[in-house]
């Protein structure tokens, strides 16, 4: 995987690179649910220990892939980079109508991670009172990505600005309310947090090759543990979801959920940590710890923090209590 530094400010060198890894067959992997759920969160943490925004890129690209193959969705083409742009903000709102062609979108998505790399993406829009998914070919003249819509110095390559469709053609995937219904949904979810597991394990070795002071020592006995918890509750959730992949025992939600914020605790320690130990320096004299760093630090925002916790909190209210909670 090339240095966080070959693709800074250049979106088609990321396009480029997710090219060589969909040419080597590394985009392909095994589906959540499918007896191989860590050897898919692996690869992901693999890619994005080498690169955080490559391995941001690859998890939506897989996430596609899986969602299209649970809502029985067309296959993904070798050579095709997906994304998944479904944050839905109160406005502006994406519509979509049927008419006498099929379904067309009209309106401006925010959040399009990959908006002028992707080929092709998974798209949420409003169908009158019902949200659907779509699948929206990107090479139409009716389909425009939205210059100066993404000012992020982390995850800048990401170019996850806002696009305008502008009835642009798009294909139903699944029936109104699937995408969030499927058990999948909170499958996929998971693939989130082993990226950020493996963007922490990353900026953990910056300390790891450097701690040579008991202070710098105890910072990275606190770092390496958050992370050993953090890699064995991924590895419990991906037994639990091979074993159980269709959600008959209804605790994906309350899985999915507990492993992002086990995870996310770790990763943001681990930023914090490092930066305590070691000071400004690798910030400020290392280039691609630098930008790992401000990568990680954006795409730990992926999740909602205090609101994920009550939503979480909520869920494990309306259970007994167990001291086995996620079972």
């Amino acid at each position: 995987m090339p240095p966080t530094e070959v693709l800074a400010g250049a979106p088609s060198a990321l396009a480029s690179a997710l090219r060589r890894l969909a040419e080597a067959g590394r985009l392909e992997l095994p589906y959540p649910g499918s007896g191989r759920t860590i050897e898919r969160w692996r690869s992901l943490a693999d890619l994005t220990f080498g690169n955080v925004v490559v391995g941001r890129m690859v998890e939506a690209h897989a996430d596609a892939e899986a969602i299209l193959a649970e809502l029985d969705g067309a296959a993904v083409q070798r050579g095709q980079i997906w994304g998944v742009w479904a944050a839905e903000p109160p406005k502006p709102v994406l519509q979509a109508r049927f008419g006498s062609g099929g379904w067309t979108l009209e309106g401006r998505k925010p959040w399009c991670s990959g908006a002028s790399i992707c080929t092709h993406a998974l798209v949420t829009a409003r169908a009158g009172d019902a949200r659907r998914l779509f699948a929206v070919n990107l090479g139409q003249s009716s389909v425009r990505a939205v210059p100066g819509t993404w000012h992020a110095v982390g995850m800048q390559e990401s170019d996850s600005g806002a696009v305008d469709f502008m009835n642009a053609a798009a294909e139903p995937v699944g029936g109104p309310g699937a995408y969030l219904s499927r058990p999948g949904f909170w499958h996929g979810a998971i693939g989130v947090a082993a990226c950020w597991y493996g963007g922490a394990c990353a900026v953990a070795r910056t300390l790891h090759d450097r701690a040579t002071d008991a202070h710098a020592l105890a910072h990275l006995g606190a770092v390496m543990s958050g992370l050993h918890a953090a890699a064995l509750c991924l590895t419990d959730a991906a037994g639990q979801i091979d074993a159980d992949p269709t959600d008959r025992s209804g605790m994906a939600r309350i899985r999915a959920r507990a492993v992002r914020v086990v995870v996310e605790d770790a990763a943001t320690a681990t930023i914090d940590r490092v930066g305590r130990a070691l000071g400004a320096g690798p910030l400020c004299a290392d280039a691609e710890h630098a930008r790992r760093v401000a990568d990680l630090t954006v795409y730990l925002r992926q999740s909602h923090a205090e609101r994920d916790l009550a939503d979480l909190g909520r869920d494990y209210a309306e259970k007994e209590f167990s001291w086995l909670p996620n079972r």
